[in-house]
């Protein structure tokens, strides 16, 4: 056989595959249209092949965070993908929106605040705007907080589908081995109700995380908004906690009206 000749024949779909990429594709993008996951022989009888064809591969996407074990035995994607995506053109775009209304944030109520997102099991901090005056609490962009335990993270977990709230829980438990306050539900109902949380800081005392959520159309949080709240005793005309708490939820509702624009264009190649 002219092995030259052959290879000129050859579709470039035919000389460029990697059945192993291959495989490890088509279990996320079974995984991605399924409720409840799947077993190791579900996964196997759906794509046409042999169970022991996945087992190397489930156990790969499994330790680097891309699917995991529900029920026993059944797979199921994580949150993975969905934070990767999120740090992406959208998060980058949604920065930019978000900059100049938390700018004009800090100058109304005297007062930091910071942008965050939920990424693989934490939350993590995007975006952040200092106070105007000589105090203020701030975090680093790129800071991780707690899930649990965080004005930042009620609001996520408030202000998403029960299936997003579970796998949520399920990757930060699997990265922090720390459990979910006996009141949590409670809270998260509340929060869901007004629209807002208020709530000591579990970090720092003396300081109140004002958070308020940044909403698409199916009424899931994409982002949250706090403010970290620290009342100023040298300053006669700032904003007290109960007025800080309503321009962060008005500065929210502002940028939800965008996210729409915002997740629809970062969906479309530039």
């Amino acid at each position: 056989m002219n092995y030259r000749l052959y290879g000129e024949m050859m579709s470039d779909e035919e000389r460029y595959r990697a059945p192993a990429l291959d495989k490890g594709l088509d279990i996320l993008e079974l995984l991605a249209g399924i409720d409840g996951g799947l077993t190791q022989t579900e996964i196997a009888q759906a794509l046409n092949r042999s169970p022991n064809e996945f087992y190397r591969m489930l156990d790969r996407l499994q330790r680097r965070g891309y699917v995991r074990r529900i029920d026993g035995d059944r797979f199921a994607l994580t949150l993975k993908l969905f934070g990767l995506a999120q740090m992406h053109t959208p998060i980058r775009r949604l920065v930019s929106y978000a900059t100049p209304l938390m700018r004009e944030l800090a100058a109304r109520t005297r007062q930091a605040n910071h942008l965050a997102v939920f990424d693989r099991g934490r939350v993590v901090v995007v975006g952040q705007q200092e106070a105007p005056g000589y105090w203020g609490i701030s975090l680093r962009v790129g800071s991780h907080i707690d899930l649990f335990n965080t004005g930042s993270g009620h609001v996520l977990l408030a202000f998403s589908t029960p299936e997003q709230r579970d796998m949520m829980i399920a990757e930060y438990q699997s990265d922090s081995g720390e459990d979910p306050p006996g009141d949590l539900d409670e809270r998260l109902a509340r929060i869901s109700s007004d629209g807002c949380e208020a709530m000591p800081s579990a970090q720092t005392l003396g300081v109140f995380n004002l958070s308020a959520p940044v909403l698409v159309s199916n009424g899931s949080a994409i982002a949250a908004v706090t403010i970290p709240y620290i009342p100023l005793v040298d300053t006669r005309d700032a904003p007290d906690m109960a007025e800080c708490t309503r321009l962060v939820v008005e500065m929210c509702r502002a940028l939800s009206e965008m996210a729409g624009t915002i997740v629809r264009a970062g969906s479309t190649a530039e």
